[in-house]
């Protein structure tokens, strides 16, 4: 490619960004703003105190936050109706040259559900198999398991894969003797040992699915933008049948492609890596992505737990470019069932984003690359926000309550009374305002939705997507009040030097029982109780404002415990509610799965247990002979090359459990 029609397309890309994220920014400055100006005016009617200054920053910053939401959702929705934007990297390549790069798909996993796992790994490999191109990408299960009977399941399951698919030398298992550095560790480990054999990496995690096709096109635009660092895919959620996850699952799908379509319209070549459904260009990757270990002691400093945000920075901090691509095709993802499981997954996600603190003052980081990480922090800290936003309206209520208006302010000369002030007009505009950049998207997304004949059906019909988004409106605010206390105490304990404990995620349609609920809401319960009677005793008239946030706490209980069950999930789908594309014409891959999970294959009769040392020793000593590809660098040699000369070398690599040890069928 021309080198200097790259810099004038690079040029021109700078230039449209800073357009268009002068117009982002400065709409979403100017709409929080006015907001606030409009709170200013309500609050000073009757005199400021300190309260109310301190609730007007907090208000500022949650509504900065809101807005930002709102108007990618408008540039989103923009894109969408017109059907284009032709700065996308997508829509930009017009090549049909023939692959050129080889590509690694890699599957971390961690004490996974080991049907599951193989049930995901058949549909993709099996999806790769049906390309023209398939000869071009290999498999990689990179297992931390650190419980022996799930590592030799998982051992087991991939020699079944490899047998079944003819697959030698294509698919590789390597299960690492030390978790070190988690899930960033492990992918670190792949690229030390095995990347240079690979020009892209595709990384999913233990839920993802992806097509064939998508995988394609990702290396496909990897060749055809070198300067293309990560590209990101959008993945969907599905797959699970808890009323929870398809509530999720509903919102999700109705309203992520707009909202991609809206973050990639104004981030551009600046996007974010969510560390998953993703390609990466591995030898940029390895140059520039290494993480660093945070100064001082967990949970602020030591190991980085969210990797992808920190990776996606450093990749940018190089000069490559970090995309998002908003096509809802090819990409999916689970999602965990049921509140408390999401709470859980939240906790490790609320401490690793808190550390990018710690990073926001490193050098050469592009100042998007800080937006993204402080954005990363805000995600968490708008709970905290909003419950201490909460706190001081209703204790400003109870104190005007208790003391009543001051109708003679001290240093007051003049004949008349301070008679309080109603600003009316400013309340009903601020509502409105409100309640525009808080629905505004969802009724944005429906429009969208329902002008496409194909997602029109696929959402159930015109009235069924009417319904489930007043459905899923319904169950969002009655959960969010359990969401925020959660969130606060995940904040408050990180603050305080409590580290997260790291625990296998929980998978599948797992139901919430009275016990387990009571324990983890009784606290939420609590404050909602106490919270209600102390404004009933002191302002009611006040009620009716916090009754969505008290309803959600005093309710939590049964409402984890229901919203867990898939009967209630199977009655709403029968009638065509809270329905996706996705379950009402499933893709090939997704039905494939569900087909696997229900029949699994058929055993092909190979071995499924552990080879003996001895064979295993003579299995890894022919494996040497062809394990690093000839067009693989000698420096990316596994370790255990050093040891291929001999039987005791190969038994010696075999039981030295500080070193990766990487077997093929």
């Amino acid at each position: 490619m021309d080198a200097g029609f790259v810099n004038r397309r690079t040029d021109w890309l700078a230039q449209l960004a800073r357009r268009r994220r002068t117009v982002f920014f400065g709409l979403t400055l100017l709409t929080a703003a006015a907001a606030t100006t409009m709170m200013w005016d309500i609050l000073a009617a009757n005199g400021l105190n300190n309260l109310d200054r301190a609730g007007l920053v907090l208000f500022f910053v949650l509504f900065l936050w809101l807005a930002s939401s709102f108007w990618t959702a408008v540039a989103g929705f923009i894109v969408r109706w017109r059907g284009s934007d032709t700065a996308q990297l997508a829509e930009r390549w017009r090549a049909a040259a023939p692959l050129r790069g080889r590509t690694a798909v890699i599957m971390p996993i961690y004490n996974e559900d080991t049907t599951r796992v193989a049930a995901g790994l058949e549909v993709i490999w099996s999806s790769i198999a049906k390309l023209p191109e398939q000869a071009a990408f290999d498999l990689f299960i990179l297992s931390d398991t650190r419980k022996r009977e799930i590592g030799l399941a998982e051992e087991a399951a991939w020699r079944e894969l490899v047998t079944r698919h003819n697959a030698r030398g294509r698919i590789f298992y390597r299960r690492r003797p030390e978790n070190i550095a988690r899930k960033a560790g492990n992918i670190a480990d792949f690229v030390n040992n095995w990347g240079g054999a690979y020009d892209y990496a595709i990384v999913l995690d233990a839920d993802s699915i992806m097509s064939g096709e998508t995988m394609l096109e990702l290396a496909q635009l990897m060749d055809a933008h070198p300067r293309a660092g990560i590209i990101q895919a959008l993945p969907l959620p599905a797959g699970r049948d808890t009323l929870f996850a398809r509530i999720i699952q509903f919102a999700a799908r109705l309203s992520s492609p707009m909202l991609a379509s809206g973050l990639a319209y104004w981030q551009l070549g600046d996007s974010n890596y969510w560390g998953h459904n993703a390609i990466l260009r591995l030898k940029a990757f390895a140059a520039y992505c290494a993480l660093p270990r945070l100064p001082g002691a967990a949970p602020l400093g030591g190991e980085i737990l969210s990797h992808d945000f920190v990776e996606a920075a450093f990749m940018r901090r190089a000069g490559c470019e970090v995309w998002l691509l908003p096509i809802e095709r090819g990409s999916w993802e689970e999602i965990p069932s049921n509140v408390i499981d999401y709470a859980a997954r939240d906790r490790r996600w609320a401490q690793g984003n808190i550390q990018h603190l710690g990073l926001l003052r490193a050098r050469g980081l592009y100042w998007l690359s800080r937006v993204h990480l402080i954005g990363g922090v805000l995600s968490y800290l708008a709970s905290p926000l909003w419950l201490a936003m909460l706190a001081l309206s209703s204790t400003v209520v109870i104190l005007q309550a208790v003391h009543g208006h001051q109708y003679f302010l001290p240093g007051h000369h003049g004949l008349f009374p301070n008679w309080p002030h109603y600003r009316d007009g400013e309340i009903a505009a601020l509502l409105s305002l409100t309640a525009v950049a808080l629905f505004g998207p969802k009724v944005l997304a429906a429009l969208l939705a329902i002008r496409d004949p194909a997602l029109r059906r696929g959402f159930g019909g015109t009235s069924r997507i009417g319904l489930s988004l007043l459905l899923e409106q319904l169950f969002s605010i009655l959960l969010a009040p359990a969401m925020m206390l959660f969130h606060t105490a995940f904040v408050v304990s990180t603050l305080a030097g409590k580290p997260v404990v790291w625990h296998a995620q929980e998978r599948g349609d797992r139901g919430i029982g009275l016990a387990e609920a009571l324990r983890r809401h009784a606290g939420h319960v609590l404050i909602g109780l106490t919270w209600g009677a102390l404004i009933l005793k002191f302002a009611p008239h006040y009620i009716g404002w916090l009754l969505p946030v008290l309803i959600g706490m005093v309710l939590a209980v049964p409402l984890t415990m229901l919203t867990s069950r898939v009967a209630p999930a199977a009655w709403l789908r029968r009638h065509r509610l809270l329905l996706t594309p996705e379950e009402s014409a499933p893709p090939a891959e997704l039905a494939a799965l569900s087909e696997c999970l229900t029949h699994p294959p058929a055993a092909t009769g190979s071995r499924s247990g552990p080879l003996s040392e001895a064979a295993a020793a003579h299995e890894l000593l022919r494996d040497l002979e062809d394990r690093v590809p000839p067009h693989a660098p000698l420096p990316m040699k596994p370790p255990v090359l050093s040891y291929a000369l001999t039987l005791r070398g190969a038994l010696h690599a075999l039981t030295r459990r500080k070193r990766t040890q990487w077997r093929k069928s």
